[in-house]
């Protein structure tokens, strides 16, 4: 019977919850990877996935997606100005960046600085999941299926105790399932007969 040991990746791409999501997106992508156990003194506190940036992005506040220009603040900072009683102090503010409300599709295209950049300025521990799906590795392959399929989980990491060991994803079960491993062999003569039947 095959075991997560048995097709578990053990070079593992993993990340620090004080990574910037624009740096661990980098770190994704150029792994060509769509997750990783996050890392903090060789104990993992949870896992940071595509979705996770995709589901981050969509619940932060809007940004702006315009800078307005400092030649116009001289307007706002005229001295002696009287202060209008009747509008609240964040009135200001809300009127300087109307467009706070930009949808994740707008943020994302328009990162010209760091100000304007929500992923730049997040770090991984405030996206990631920190409820992690492991398992021992003598588990067999069709107990970690059915498991991923509960838990609604693309990956999950193989860890003896505390200690991470491998990682086997969806894509890990199919490639096995493809190659024919998860049936067992049948030997027609047995293991060791040869072709005159000896």
């Amino acid at each position: 019977m095959l075991r997560l040991r048995d097709i578990m990746s053990t070079e593992l791409i993993t990340v620090s919850p004080d990574l910037s999501l624009r740096d661990a997106m980098d770190v994704l992508t150029t792994n060509q990877i769509s997750g990783a156990p996050v890392v903090s003194q060789r104990a993992v506190i949870g896992v940071i996935s595509l979705a996770d940036f995709a589901e981050f992005a969509a619940s932060s506040p809007g940004v702006p997606t315009e800078q307005p220009d400092p030649a116009d603040w001289d307007d706002w900072e005229a001295e002696g100005a009287p202060l209008d009683e009747s509008e609240p102090p964040a009135a200001f503010f809300a009127d300087l960046w109307e467009d706070a409300g930009a949808d994740v599709v707008e943020r994302m295209a328009q990162a010209g600085g760091p100000e304007w950049n929500t992923f730049a300025e997040h770090t991984v521990g405030e996206a990631m999941n920190r409820l992690v799906s492991a398992l021992p590795p003598d588990t067999s392959i069709e107990t970690a299926a059915a498991y991923m399929r509960r838990a609604g989980s693309h990956r999950v990491l193989v860890m003896d105790g505390a200690e991470l060991l491998g990682m086997v994803t969806t894509t890990d079960i199919s490639n096995a399932v493809a190659d024919h491993r998860m049936s067992p062999r049948v030997y027609v003569f047995g293991p060791r007969a040869d072709a005159r039947g000896g």
